[in-house]
Protein backbone atom coordinates (compact mmCIF):
# COMPACT_ATOMS: atom_id res chain seq x y z
CA UNK A 1 0.00 0.00 0.00
CA UNK A 2 1.69 3.03 -1.28
CA UNK A 3 1.76 6.08 1.33
CA UNK A 4 -1.11 8.64 1.19
CA UNK A 5 0.10 12.13 -0.84
CA UNK A 6 0.43 15.07 1.64
CA UNK A 7 -2.83 16.40 0.56
CA UNK A 8 -2.87 19.89 2.69
CA UNK A 9 0.62 20.70 0.96
CA UNK A 10 -0.38 19.30 -2.58
CA UNK A 11 -3.32 21.22 -3.17
CA UNK A 12 -2.22 24.71 -1.21
CA UNK A 13 0.72 24.73 -3.78
CA UNK A 14 -1.49 23.72 -7.05
CA UNK A 15 -4.17 26.17 -6.20
CA UNK A 16 -2.01 29.09 -4.24
CA UNK A 17 -3.40 31.82 -6.28
CA UNK A 18 -6.98 30.25 -6.74
CA UNK A 19 -10.02 32.28 -6.48
CA UNK A 20 -12.96 31.04 -4.15
CA UNK A 21 -15.44 29.66 -7.17
CA UNK A 22 -12.00 27.57 -8.43
CA UNK A 23 -11.22 26.65 -4.45
CA UNK A 24 -14.95 25.13 -4.33
CA UNK A 25 -14.46 22.78 -6.90
CA UNK A 26 -11.00 21.70 -6.78
CA UNK A 27 -9.26 21.66 -3.48
CA UNK A 28 -8.89 18.61 -1.39
CA UNK A 29 -9.49 16.45 -4.47
CA UNK A 30 -7.44 13.43 -4.55
CA UNK A 31 -7.31 10.85 -7.74
CA UNK A 32 -6.93 6.92 -7.09
CA UNK A 33 -5.02 4.86 -9.65
CA UNK A 34 -7.91 4.59 -11.64
CA UNK A 35 -8.25 8.54 -12.68
CA UNK A 36 -11.70 9.09 -11.82
CA UNK A 37 -12.89 12.73 -12.63
CA UNK A 38 -15.44 12.88 -9.81
CA UNK A 39 -14.18 12.38 -6.14
CA UNK A 40 -14.09 8.85 -5.14
CA UNK A 41 -16.23 7.60 -2.20
CA UNK A 42 -14.11 5.57 -0.26
CA UNK A 43 -17.53 3.32 2.27
CA UNK A 44 -14.89 1.82 3.91
CA UNK A 45 -14.92 0.71 8.16
CA UNK A 46 -11.45 -0.36 8.11
CA UNK A 47 -8.19 -0.64 5.96
CA UNK A 48 -5.50 -3.10 5.44
CA UNK A 49 -2.08 -3.42 5.54
CA UNK A 50 0.77 -4.85 3.53
CA UNK A 51 2.75 -6.06 6.84
CA UNK A 52 2.36 -6.38 10.49
CA UNK A 53 5.49 -4.04 10.57
CA UNK A 54 3.38 -0.95 8.01
CA UNK A 55 0.05 -1.89 10.44
CA UNK A 56 2.15 -0.88 13.31
CA UNK A 57 3.93 2.49 12.00
CA UNK A 58 0.62 3.28 11.07
CA UNK A 59 -1.37 2.97 14.03
CA UNK A 60 1.83 4.40 15.82
CA UNK A 61 1.80 7.66 13.51
CA UNK A 62 5.35 7.01 12.18
CA UNK A 63 3.92 6.71 8.64
CA UNK A 64 1.04 8.74 6.73
CA UNK A 65 -2.37 6.19 6.09
CA UNK A 66 -5.66 5.93 6.90
CA UNK A 67 -6.40 4.03 10.16
CA UNK A 68 -10.09 3.39 11.09
CA UNK A 69 -13.23 5.85 9.19
CA UNK A 70 -13.98 6.90 12.24
CA UNK A 71 -11.28 9.47 12.36
CA UNK A 72 -9.65 8.82 9.11
CA UNK A 73 -11.11 8.54 5.84
CA UNK A 74 -10.46 9.75 2.29
CA UNK A 75 -13.77 11.27 1.19
CA UNK A 76 -14.39 12.85 4.33
CA UNK A 77 -10.61 14.27 4.25
CA UNK A 78 -11.30 15.85 1.12
CA UNK A 79 -13.99 17.74 1.98
CA UNK A 80 -12.50 18.33 5.15
CA UNK A 81 -9.95 20.04 3.00
CA UNK A 82 -11.85 22.22 0.24
CA UNK A 83 -13.79 23.88 3.36
CA UNK A 84 -10.61 24.27 4.88
CA UNK A 85 -9.56 26.12 2.01
CA UNK A 86 -12.88 27.97 1.01
CA UNK A 87 -13.06 29.36 5.32
CA UNK A 88 -9.43 30.59 4.74
CA UNK A 89 -9.07 27.75 7.75
CA UNK A 90 -5.65 25.41 8.50
CA UNK A 91 -7.58 22.72 9.21
CA UNK A 92 -10.88 21.50 9.40
CA UNK A 93 -12.46 18.08 11.24
CA UNK A 94 -15.81 16.69 9.93
CA UNK A 95 -18.50 15.84 12.06
CA UNK A 96 -21.95 13.90 11.55
CA UNK A 97 -24.45 17.27 12.46
CA UNK A 98 -24.04 20.15 13.43
CA UNK A 99 -25.07 19.73 16.62
CA UNK A 100 -22.40 17.13 16.85
CA UNK A 101 -20.03 20.15 15.71
CA UNK A 102 -20.82 22.62 18.22
CA UNK A 103 -20.83 19.56 21.38
CA UNK A 104 -17.55 18.64 20.01
CA UNK A 105 -15.66 21.77 20.01
CA UNK A 106 -17.06 22.44 23.67
CA UNK A 107 -16.43 19.21 25.36
CA UNK A 108 -13.22 18.70 23.73
CA UNK A 109 -12.22 22.67 25.15
CA UNK A 110 -13.99 22.79 27.75
CA UNK A 111 -13.45 21.68 31.67
CA UNK A 112 -15.26 21.37 35.15
CA UNK A 113 -14.63 24.69 36.65
CA UNK A 114 -14.61 26.55 33.33
CA UNK A 115 -16.78 29.43 32.34
CA UNK A 116 -18.19 30.75 28.87
CA UNK A 117 -20.06 33.17 27.48
CA UNK A 118 -22.72 32.71 25.05
CA UNK A 119 -25.37 35.14 23.01
CA UNK A 120 -28.80 34.59 24.34
CA UNK A 121 -29.98 34.21 20.56
CA UNK A 122 -28.59 31.00 19.28
CA UNK A 123 -30.06 27.90 18.12
CA UNK A 124 -32.57 26.42 20.63
CA UNK A 125 -30.83 22.79 20.71
CA UNK A 126 -28.00 24.93 20.89
CA UNK A 127 -29.24 26.37 24.27
CA UNK A 128 -30.71 22.47 25.22
CA UNK A 129 -27.20 21.61 24.64
CA UNK A 130 -25.64 23.97 27.38
CA UNK A 131 -28.12 23.96 29.74
CA UNK A 132 -29.23 20.11 29.92
CA UNK A 133 -25.68 18.46 29.26
CA UNK A 134 -22.36 21.27 29.58
CA UNK A 135 -23.78 22.12 32.61
CA UNK A 136 -24.10 19.32 34.56
CA UNK A 137 -20.01 18.79 34.11
CA UNK A 138 -19.75 21.92 35.98
CA UNK A 139 -18.95 24.21 33.30
CA UNK A 140 -20.65 28.10 34.08
CA UNK A 141 -22.58 29.73 31.04
CA UNK A 142 -23.46 33.26 31.29
CA UNK A 143 -25.45 33.92 27.82
CA UNK A 144 -26.00 37.99 26.81
CA UNK A 145 -27.32 39.93 23.89
CA UNK A 146 -25.40 39.39 20.62
CA UNK A 147 -25.27 43.54 20.54
CA UNK A 148 -24.47 44.55 23.37
CA UNK A 149 -20.21 44.57 23.55
CA UNK A 150 -20.55 45.86 27.27
CA UNK A 151 -21.94 43.08 28.51
CA UNK A 152 -19.64 41.04 26.85
CA UNK A 153 -16.90 42.34 28.07
CA UNK A 154 -18.67 42.53 31.50
CA UNK A 155 -19.34 39.02 31.32
CA UNK A 156 -15.35 38.00 31.45
CA UNK A 157 -14.30 36.42 34.48
CA UNK A 158 -10.83 34.79 35.01
CA UNK A 159 -12.00 31.34 34.17
CA UNK A 160 -13.42 32.12 31.08
CA UNK A 161 -12.38 30.03 28.06
CA UNK A 162 -14.50 30.27 25.31
CA UNK A 163 -17.19 33.30 23.77
CA UNK A 164 -20.01 31.70 21.00
CA UNK A 165 -22.30 33.38 19.22
CA UNK A 166 -24.28 32.72 16.12
CA UNK A 167 -24.28 35.49 12.97
CA UNK A 168 -26.86 36.20 11.79
CA UNK A 169 -28.93 35.16 14.72
CA UNK A 170 -31.32 32.73 14.04
CA UNK A 171 -33.93 33.80 13.76
CA UNK A 172 -33.50 37.45 14.27
CA UNK A 173 -30.73 37.83 11.91
CA UNK A 174 -29.34 40.15 14.52
CA UNK A 175 -25.93 40.55 13.43
CA UNK A 176 -22.93 40.50 15.78
CA UNK A 177 -19.48 42.34 15.63
CA UNK A 178 -17.23 40.02 14.98
CA UNK A 179 -13.54 41.67 15.00
CA UNK A 180 -14.87 43.67 18.58
CA UNK A 181 -16.12 40.60 20.16
CA UNK A 182 -12.66 38.95 19.29
CA UNK A 183 -10.67 41.43 20.91
CA UNK A 184 -12.07 40.75 23.79
CA UNK A 185 -11.67 36.97 23.81
CA UNK A 186 -8.60 37.77 23.22
CA UNK A 187 -7.84 40.37 26.08
CA UNK A 188 -9.59 37.35 28.14
CA UNK A 189 -7.23 34.51 27.00
CA UNK A 190 -9.98 33.04 25.60
CA UNK A 191 -11.46 31.17 22.47
CA UNK A 192 -13.90 33.43 20.30
CA UNK A 193 -16.25 30.82 18.13
CA UNK A 194 -18.19 31.79 15.43
CA UNK A 195 -21.46 29.44 13.95
CA UNK A 196 -21.02 30.62 10.33
CA UNK A 197 -24.10 28.31 9.30
CA UNK A 198 -26.11 31.04 7.97
CA UNK A 199 -23.82 32.95 6.25
CA UNK A 200 -21.57 30.39 4.85
CA UNK A 201 -17.96 31.53 3.66
CA UNK A 202 -19.41 32.21 0.14
CA UNK A 203 -20.96 35.57 2.43
CA UNK A 204 -18.67 35.58 5.84
CA UNK A 205 -15.45 34.49 6.60
CA UNK A 206 -15.13 35.17 10.46
CA UNK A 207 -11.45 33.37 10.89
CA UNK A 208 -10.28 36.55 8.75
CA UNK A 209 -12.55 39.04 11.24
CA UNK A 210 -10.71 37.33 14.13
CA UNK A 211 -12.55 34.42 15.60
CA UNK A 212 -10.58 31.39 16.33
CA UNK A 213 -13.07 29.33 15.60
CA UNK A 214 -15.74 28.48 13.06
CA UNK A 215 -18.55 25.70 13.00
CA UNK A 216 -21.02 24.83 10.62
CA UNK A 217 -24.41 22.62 10.42
CA UNK A 218 -23.40 21.79 6.86
CA UNK A 219 -26.85 20.28 6.46
CA UNK A 220 -27.71 23.55 6.13
CA UNK A 221 -26.06 25.92 2.49
CA UNK A 222 -23.53 23.59 2.02
CA UNK A 223 -25.69 21.09 1.20
CA UNK A 224 -28.52 23.06 -0.27
CA UNK A 225 -30.70 20.10 -0.87
CA UNK A 226 -31.66 19.32 2.13
CA UNK A 227 -30.14 15.10 1.34
CA UNK A 228 -27.92 15.00 4.64
CA UNK A 229 -26.93 16.14 7.46
CA UNK A 230 -23.05 17.11 8.51
CA UNK A 231 -21.12 19.44 10.45
CA UNK A 232 -17.75 20.91 10.52
CA UNK A 233 -15.33 22.56 13.06
CA UNK A 234 -12.67 25.15 11.26
CA UNK A 235 -9.17 26.02 13.38
CA UNK A 236 -5.94 28.49 12.39
CA UNK A 237 -4.85 26.59 15.61
CA UNK A 238 -2.81 22.94 14.80
CA UNK A 239 -1.71 22.95 18.25
CA UNK A 240 -5.06 23.03 19.71
CA UNK A 241 -6.67 20.58 17.33
CA UNK A 242 -4.09 18.17 18.03
CA UNK A 243 -4.37 19.20 22.13
CA UNK A 244 -8.03 18.72 22.40
CA UNK A 245 -9.91 17.95 19.52
CA UNK A 246 -8.17 15.07 17.77
CA UNK A 247 -8.50 12.92 21.21
CA UNK A 248 -12.00 13.87 21.25
CA UNK A 249 -13.34 12.99 18.27
CA UNK A 250 -10.86 9.85 17.86
CA UNK A 251 -12.68 8.27 21.03
CA UNK A 252 -15.92 9.56 20.97
CA UNK A 253 -16.91 9.17 17.25
CA UNK A 254 -19.12 11.61 15.78
CA UNK A 255 -18.00 10.58 12.76
CA UNK A 256 -19.39 12.12 9.15
CA UNK A 257 -19.80 9.06 6.99
CA UNK A 258 -17.73 9.28 3.18
CA UNK A 259 -21.42 9.06 1.66
CA UNK A 260 -22.50 12.19 3.47
CA UNK A 261 -19.10 13.80 2.64
CA UNK A 262 -19.21 12.57 -0.93
CA UNK A 263 -22.93 14.88 -1.11
CA UNK A 264 -21.59 17.86 0.95
CA UNK A 265 -18.45 17.88 -1.77
CA UNK A 266 -20.85 18.40 -4.57
CA UNK A 267 -22.63 20.77 -2.65
CA UNK A 268 -19.62 23.17 -2.19
CA UNK A 269 -19.27 22.87 -5.86
CA UNK A 270 -22.27 25.03 -6.61
CA UNK A 271 -22.05 26.91 -3.36
CA UNK A 272 -21.52 30.56 -4.40
CA UNK A 273 -24.23 29.70 -7.13
CA UNK A 274 -26.41 28.84 -4.84
CA UNK A 275 -25.66 31.78 -2.43
CA UNK A 276 -25.86 34.21 -4.71
CA UNK A 277 -29.48 33.64 -5.84
CA UNK A 278 -30.49 32.92 -2.15
CA UNK A 279 -29.28 36.77 -1.75
CA UNK A 280 -30.62 38.28 -4.63
CA UNK A 281 -34.28 36.64 -3.99
CA UNK A 282 -33.95 37.51 -0.43
CA UNK A 283 -33.04 40.78 -0.68
CA UNK A 284 -36.10 41.23 -3.52
CA UNK A 285 -38.87 39.16 -1.16
CA UNK A 286 -37.74 41.41 1.89
CA UNK A 287 -38.60 44.73 -0.16
CA UNK A 288 -41.79 43.31 -1.17
CA UNK A 289 -42.91 42.02 2.80
CA UNK A 290 -42.49 45.24 3.78
CA UNK A 291 -45.23 46.65 1.58
CA UNK A 292 -47.61 44.34 2.94
CA UNK A 293 -50.11 45.72 5.65
CA UNK A 294 -50.54 42.39 7.23
CA UNK A 295 -46.35 42.33 8.38
CA UNK A 296 -45.38 44.62 10.81
CA UNK A 297 -42.21 44.00 11.02
CA UNK A 298 -39.86 42.60 8.64
CA UNK A 299 -35.67 41.50 9.48
CA UNK A 300 -33.70 41.41 7.19
CA UNK A 301 -29.84 42.59 7.06
CA UNK A 302 -29.57 43.56 3.35
CA UNK A 303 -32.50 46.34 4.16
CA UNK A 304 -31.25 49.42 5.11
CA UNK A 305 -34.02 49.36 7.76
CA UNK A 306 -32.30 46.52 9.62
CA UNK A 307 -30.80 47.80 12.78
CA UNK A 308 -27.55 46.40 11.91
CA UNK A 309 -27.35 47.16 8.22
CA UNK A 310 -23.80 48.80 7.56
CA UNK A 311 -22.19 46.39 9.71
CA UNK A 312 -23.76 43.63 7.94
CA UNK A 313 -22.34 44.98 4.73
CA UNK A 314 -19.29 45.57 5.91
CA UNK A 315 -19.58 41.29 7.45
CA UNK A 316 -21.12 40.01 5.09
CA UNK A 317 -19.47 40.94 1.44
CA UNK A 318 -21.76 43.72 1.14
CA UNK A 319 -25.01 41.19 1.29
CA UNK A 320 -28.19 40.36 3.52
CA UNK A 321 -27.99 36.78 3.40
CA UNK A 322 -30.75 34.14 2.47
CA UNK A 323 -32.80 34.35 5.64
CA UNK A 324 -35.86 37.11 6.44
CA UNK A 325 -37.71 37.05 9.99
CA UNK A 326 -41.01 38.81 9.93
CA UNK A 327 -43.59 39.35 12.22
CA UNK A 328 -46.91 39.25 11.81
CA UNK A 329 -50.00 41.60 13.15
CA UNK A 330 -52.05 38.98 14.04
CA UNK A 331 -49.61 37.36 16.51
CA UNK A 332 -49.29 33.06 16.49
CA UNK A 333 -53.02 32.71 14.92
CA UNK A 334 -51.80 34.72 12.17
CA UNK A 335 -48.81 33.03 11.49
CA UNK A 336 -50.65 29.84 11.40
CA UNK A 337 -52.82 30.93 9.01
CA UNK A 338 -49.88 32.14 6.81
CA UNK A 339 -48.17 28.96 6.81
CA UNK A 340 -51.17 26.96 6.71
CA UNK A 341 -52.31 28.41 3.07
CA UNK A 342 -49.07 28.73 1.41
CA UNK A 343 -49.21 26.16 -1.23
CA UNK A 344 -45.60 26.69 -2.46
CA UNK A 345 -43.20 27.52 -0.12
CA UNK A 346 -42.79 24.60 2.29
CA UNK A 347 -43.01 24.44 6.45
CA UNK A 348 -39.99 23.14 7.49
CA UNK A 349 -37.56 23.48 10.31
CA UNK A 350 -34.75 23.15 7.83
CA UNK A 351 -33.05 26.24 6.40
CA UNK A 352 -31.06 26.90 3.11
CA UNK A 353 -32.44 24.97 0.84
CA UNK A 354 -32.99 25.17 -2.88
CA UNK A 355 -36.89 25.13 -2.10
CA UNK A 356 -38.04 27.86 0.21
CA UNK A 357 -39.38 26.87 3.70
CA UNK A 358 -41.11 28.44 6.23
CA UNK A 359 -40.89 28.02 10.41
CA UNK A 360 -42.63 29.28 13.21
CA UNK A 361 -39.16 29.28 15.72
CA UNK A 362 -41.88 29.37 18.64
CA UNK A 363 -43.41 26.02 18.11
CA UNK A 364 -40.38 24.14 16.71
CA UNK A 365 -36.88 25.22 16.22
CA UNK A 366 -37.31 26.92 19.98
CA UNK A 367 -40.20 25.08 21.19
CA UNK A 368 -37.61 24.19 24.45
CA UNK A 369 -36.62 27.15 25.20
CA UNK A 370 -38.53 28.51 28.02
CA UNK A 371 -41.10 31.12 26.74
CA UNK A 372 -39.59 33.92 29.05
CA UNK A 373 -36.05 32.90 27.22
CA UNK A 374 -37.65 33.55 24.00
CA UNK A 375 -39.12 36.70 24.80
CA UNK A 376 -35.74 37.92 25.72
CA UNK A 377 -34.28 36.60 22.56
CA UNK A 378 -36.98 39.13 20.79
CA UNK A 379 -38.92 35.87 19.45
CA UNK A 380 -42.30 36.28 18.99
CA UNK A 381 -45.71 33.91 18.96
CA UNK A 382 -46.45 35.89 15.67
CA UNK A 383 -42.89 35.77 14.49
CA UNK A 384 -41.62 33.54 11.10
CA UNK A 385 -38.45 32.78 9.50
CA UNK A 386 -38.36 32.50 6.16
CA UNK A 387 -35.66 30.46 4.27
CA UNK A 388 -35.56 31.99 0.84
CA UNK A 389 -34.99 29.50 -2.06
CA UNK A 390 -33.99 29.61 -5.60
CA UNK A 391 -37.48 29.45 -6.88
CA UNK A 392 -38.46 32.01 -9.39
CA UNK A 393 -39.41 35.74 -7.18
CA UNK A 394 -42.50 36.34 -8.70
CA UNK A 395 -44.05 32.91 -7.90
CA UNK A 396 -42.22 33.33 -4.35
CA UNK A 397 -43.88 36.81 -3.85
CA UNK A 398 -47.73 35.91 -5.74
CA UNK A 399 -47.39 32.62 -3.20
CA UNK A 400 -46.79 34.74 0.14
CA UNK A 401 -49.45 37.59 -1.33
CA UNK A 402 -52.38 35.18 -1.47
CA UNK A 403 -51.25 33.47 1.97
CA UNK A 404 -51.48 36.86 3.54
CA UNK A 405 -54.54 37.80 1.69
CA UNK A 406 -56.10 34.69 3.91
Amino acid sequence: MADLPDWPERYQSDLTDAEFDTLAVRAGQMRTPEGEHGEAIFPTSSYVFSSAAEAAATFGGDRDGNVYSRYTNPTVRTFEERLAALEGGEACAATASGMSAIYALCIAHLQAGDHMICSRAVFGSTTVLLEKFLRKFNVEITYVDLLDLGAWQGAVQENTKLLFLESPSNPLTEVADLRAISEIARSAGALFAVDNCFCTPAAQLPLALGADLVVHSATKYIDGQGRCLGGAILFNDKEWHDDHLTTFLRHTGPSMSPFNAWVLLKGLETLSLRVDQHIRNATALAEFLTEQPQVSRVLYPGLKSHPQHELAMRQMSGRGGGLIAIELSGGKAAAFSLLDNLKLIDISNNLGDAKSLATHPWTTTHQRVPAEDKVAMGITEGMLRLSVGLEDIDDLKEDLLAALAV
